[in-house]
């Protein structure tokens, strides 16, 4: 088989079968096979293209080469960012606009989804979302979860009796004290005042006013990371950094969150013990954790987004799998949708194949999770030395066209 330039290639020994039930598809698939089953299921591409146009960009390549092969096309999110626009397309129901704000309190515009089943889906980063603010605002002291209360807020009053929150892409760190503000339940210190907003004042938090107005619906948190709260693997250790914390600021945002974990469980009676050590309970500055301590669970991202589409019907008759994200890299590898397609389609014997903006994980790694090669945008455009980290930000739907033609002409049959 060969290997394309700038590419990663696991070696596969094992011939792919497919067993006799392939040959009748689920009505997902066209009724005619003439070609290959490739399933086109990617996250987005952070920064460039959301998921729908990376599969779009994908399978225009494929079918310039091999336009007899059926190709299913099954955008995904893991919580992130495009996880409601991937939910509305999947499941139908009503988009609601919803006016919120962003880290730093100024006007953003949210939305949520409310399915006709009574489940309402929103995205945190909408409201606490890194690419709201410029490199120099990212201040995960000072920024606040605030605006993702007023959506889940509205959720409620639309009459939802489940609440999704899509964990991810967070410039926050303050543990969901901000999102509790618009559902009734106020951070105070030893003199009972008022915490300011931000991670850095919940070091002195001493207690809690009010109490949380839900109405009866559950909330859900689907995550794309189980780390913990606190700890060497928690949110101010593992993230704050990405958010613009330097080393004093994540020792201090970590004792601050022990201090806030603390308050939560004493003072909510649905918070569960061990509240700092919960996997999940670090998504997104410890959003995870604000979730738990009102009686919500963790789910996976990525379960819950394939759950909505079907994707194990598509991944039981497809040939190959294609999918992707903008960075391959250690992370990937814990709980994030490449993961969790790379897994399901090993189980199946079916190869897979990542395309990626840049692709770091190494070849062992990236096998024993499932995938059979990786292909990067910036060695497709050169490698980081020839401008290709410049060209993959600036031309991706191109270089994801480019990568697809040449998948087609070495797999399809």
């Amino acid at each position: 088989m060969a290997v394309l330039e700038g590419s990663t290639q696991v070696e596969v020994t094992t011939p792919w079968s497919h067993s006799p039930a392939a040959a009748q598809p689920p009505p997902m698939w066209p009724a005619t096979l003439l070609g290959m089953r490739v399933l086109i299921c990617p996250d987005k591409f952070a920064g460039t293209l959301p998921a729908p146009e990376v599969a779009a960009a994908v399978a225009e390549g494929w079918r310039s080469v091999a336009p007899d092969d059926e190709l299913l096309l099954r955008p995904l999110a893991d919580g992130g960012p495009g996880c409601v626009a991937v939910l509305a397309e999947a499941l139908g129901g009503r988009r609601l606009p919803v006016p919120t704000v962003d880290p730093l309190g100024r006007p953003a515009a949210g939305e949520i989804l409310l399915t006709d089943d009574g489940v309402a889906y929103l995205e945190s980063a909408q409201a606490c979302g890194l690419h709201l603010l410029s490199p120099a605002e990212r201040d995960p002291k000072a920024t606040t979860s605030y605006g993702l209360g007023l959506l889940v807020a509205a959720a409620v009053e639309a009459g939802a009796r489940t609440v999704v929150v899509g964990l991810g892409g967070s410039a926050t760190n303050d543990g969901g004290a901000g999102m509790l503000v618009p559902l009734g339940v106020t951070a105070l210190d030893g003199a009972g005042r008022a915490l300011p907003y931000g991670g850095a004042a919940l070091a002195a938090v001493a207690g809690l006013d009010g109490a949380p107005r839900l109405r009866g619906a559950a909330l859900v948190a689907a995550t794309d990371v189980d780390n913990p709260l606190l700890g060497l693997h928690g949110a101010s250790s593992v993230f704050g950094p990405q958010k613009g914390a330097t080393r004093a600021d994540v020792l201090l945002l970590d004792a601050a969150l022990e201090r806030w974990a603390d308050v939560l469980v004493e003072r909510l009676p649905d918070c569960p013990s061990g509240l700092g050590a919960l996997p999940g309970g670090g998504a997104a500055g410890g959003l995870g954790a604000a979730v738990l301590a009102l009686g919500g669970r963790c789910e996976s991202g990525i379960g819950l987004v394939t759950r909505a589409v079907d994707l194990d019907s598509a991944l039981d008759t497809a040939d190959l799998v294609v999918t992707g994200e903008g960075s391959f890299d250690h992370q990937s590898l814990r709980g994030k949708v490449v993961a969790g397609v790379a897994g399901a389609a090993r189980d199946r014997g079916v190869p897979c194949v990542v395309l990626a903006g840049r692709v770091s994980t190494g070849r062992r790694e990236a096998a024993a999770a499932g995938v059979t090669e990786a292909h990067s945008l910036v060695e497709h455009f050169g490698g980081e030395e020839r401008g290709g980290v410049a060209a993959a930000m600036e031309r991706p739907a191109e270089g994801l066209r480019a990568l697809g033609a040449r998948l087609a002409g070495q797999w399809s049959r």
